[in-house]
């Protein structure tokens, strides 16, 4: 297991290795390409070290990747400011969230499609501003309300994927506890219950109450989420979320053990329609 920025660089440098291999080139070749000495390539390819965005075009340019989201999520993981053109709004709290926050941040905001398992509270992606800023508070201890209010703003802000042109796909597999726990008092959690009806009738959101009843389960060690991305899945990614950091899984049998958990998870949770029903008799009874 790794932080982040280090899986990043791998999986970045393994994305332009096989991209290179796909121009039918050898290391030696793509250096000459682009003036440099094989070494760095070779650096470049195994994350033994960091690279610029600037390096990161030369490449695809050597390489004649021209697919539009695949170069702006290499550039992206390469660290760009501007994810190849476009502002991501995230650097300007850049004062505020720490860097593991950031980098999850920028990971969702490029995904094409995210699994979820919450054991614990709404995914923040489906959460009310009320139930954000009580979440929030708990989690962060006491802070002076500008802070709050920022770290608010953020959490609101994320959620801007679920409206994209096309929208993330999110598939979400919650333990009953999430809805039975009172999260900032009755008014919130009704409010929040609402929502999350609105939100499990939208056609890229597949939502599953994973009920008391089903016993002891695969997801009980705690919550994680799983993000894709468009044009190749060798840079899906598993995050762990801890207290005060984020564990980034990468190995592939790594993402075959979640994937196939969360399928497991799927398969033990009220269906859609029934998840649904279930969350509607909720909010009309809160």
């Amino acid at each position: 297991m790794q932080y982040g920025p280090a899986v990043r660089r791998r999986k970045l440098g393994a994305e332009l290795r096989a991209q290179r291999a796909r121009a039918g080139l050898t290391s030696g070749q793509a250096a000459a390409r682009v003036g440099w000495h094989q070494s760095k390539v070779s650096r470049i390819e195994t994350g033994s070290s960091g690279v610029k965005p600037a390096d990161v075009r030369l490449l695809l340019d050597a390489y004649e990747v021209v697919d539009p989201q695949l170069r702006e999520l290499l550039l992206v993981l390469a660290g760009s400011e501007d994810g190849g053109g476009r502002q991501n709004w995230w650097h300007a709290y850049r004062g505020v969230l720490p860097p593991a926050y950031r980098d999850f941040i920028s990971l969702e905001a490029q995904a094409c499609a995210m699994r979820t398992l919450e054991t614990l509270v709404v995914p923040g992606l489906l959460q009310t501003p009320e139930y954000a800023r009580a979440v929030t508070r708990a989690a962060v201890g006491p802070p002076d309300d500008a802070h709050l209010d920022t770290l608010v703003e953020v959490r609101l802000a994320r959620q801007d994927v679920l409206r994209g042109d096309p929208p993330l796909r999110m598939s979400a597999v919650l333990d009953e506890a999430v809805l039975r726990r009172e999260v900032g008092g009755p008014a919130v959690m009704e409010e929040q219950l609402r929502r999350l009806v609105t939100a499990a009738r939208l056609p890229h959101v597949r939502l599953q109450i994973l009920p008391f009843a089903a016993g002891a389960h695969i997801g009980v060690t705690g919550p994680f989420v799983i993000f894709s991305f468009p044009s190749t899945s060798d840079l899906d990614v598993v995050v762990l979320d801890h207290l005060t950091s984020s564990l980034y899984l990468e190995r592939k049998e790594e993402l075959q053990a979640y994937a196939e958990a969360f399928s497991t998870l799927q398969s033990n949770a009220l269906s859609p329609e029934d998840s649904l029903a279930h969350l509607t008799a909720l909010a009309e009874r809160a």
